[in-house]
């Protein structure tokens, strides 16, 4: 592309950027391992902006289904704010996604630069986390338990993820498969809800968490932070779920607070099945 009047080319995002854009979110105190943006990258497409040849910031998305995206690891070198280059990134990533609903997570920083956009406020996502402690069990009522997935969970584990998150994320939630340990919610021998404890950052993170209701998802959050006491642990949830006090009383206590933000129509989750943690940030 042609530099701008600043110097500031966009790029398309090549594999061999991954490097610096492991070193973006260092100067951000982002947790990103190069493994974490080597999956992120896997599934979407992303745009860098160049200045004399130095990638100085960049910007993935993410496209589901046929109607919806997220957007996110939106970054600028803190030597090169203030200059709208997280702006122009995100701009020419949206043009490309015109006529699909885009969902995001924005910081307080950047939520003036979504507005600008056209994204409104959608709610709000509670990021947890610290070193977990030793969790007591959750108590089900008669015919529901906790099983590990299997193979065959798959097909039902992927609808339950579309139904919570109101879109389609088929390879997504087969990838994760392969890499997480994964708690199903039985009821009966139906699949009901899931949750996933897998490597990211510093640590390990929980979700996504999908289950009927809240007592459902303590029940799987539980159990993972049982698997995973004494160790580093994150997770981050839909602040409607009411489940951040229990939370802290797991050792995993509130450090950040983003905004979620759509533009277009709000994906409708199918009655009866709620998504209470998120993939990540940027995934949703």
């Amino acid at each position: 592309m042609t530099p701008s009047g600043d110097g500031i080319v966009l790029r398309e995002m090549r594999e061999a950027d991954l490097d610096a854009a492991l070193v973006l979110s260092q100067a951000v105190h982002w947790p990103h391992r190069l493994a974490d943006w080597q999956s992120a990258f896997g599934f979407g497409r992303g745009l860098v902006a160049e200045r004399d040849g130095e990638v100085v910031g960049c910007a993935l998305s993410w496209s589901w289904g046929d109607g919806h995206a997220t957007l996110g690891l939106v970054i600028v070198d803190p030597k090169c704010q203030g200059r709208r280059i997280g702006f122009r990134l995100v701009q020419a990533l949206l043009a490309e996604l015109e006529g699909r609903t885009v969902l995001l997570h924005a910081t307080a920083e950047g939520r003036g630069l979504y507005e600008r956009l056209g994204f409104v406020r959608t709610g709000e996502v509670r990021q947890h986390q610290g070193q977990a402690q030793s969790a007591p069990l959750v108590a089900l009522d008669l015919g529901w338990r906790l099983r590990p997935a299997d193979q065959a969970d798959t097909p039902e584990l992927i609808e339950l993820d579309a139904a919570a998150r109101g879109m389609p994320r088929d390879a997504l939630i087969r990838e994760l498969l392969g890499l997480a340990d994964t708690v199903v919610l039985d009821h009966e021998g139906e699949r009901r809800g899931f949750a996933m404890l897998r490597r990211f950052g510093r640590g390990l993170v929980i979700g996504p968490v999908v289950a009927p209701d809240a007592q459902g998802a303590k029940a799987l959050i539980a159990h993972l932070v049982g698997m995973s006491a004494g160790k580093f642990v994150r997770i981050d949830i839909d602040f409607a779920s009411g489940l951040a006090e229990w939370l802290e009383g797991l050792g995993l206590m509130r450090v950040d607070g983003p905004t979620e933000m759509v533009r277009g129509p709000v994906p409708t989750p199918t009655p009866g099945v709620r998504r209470y943690a998120l993939v990540t940030q940027a995934l949703g």
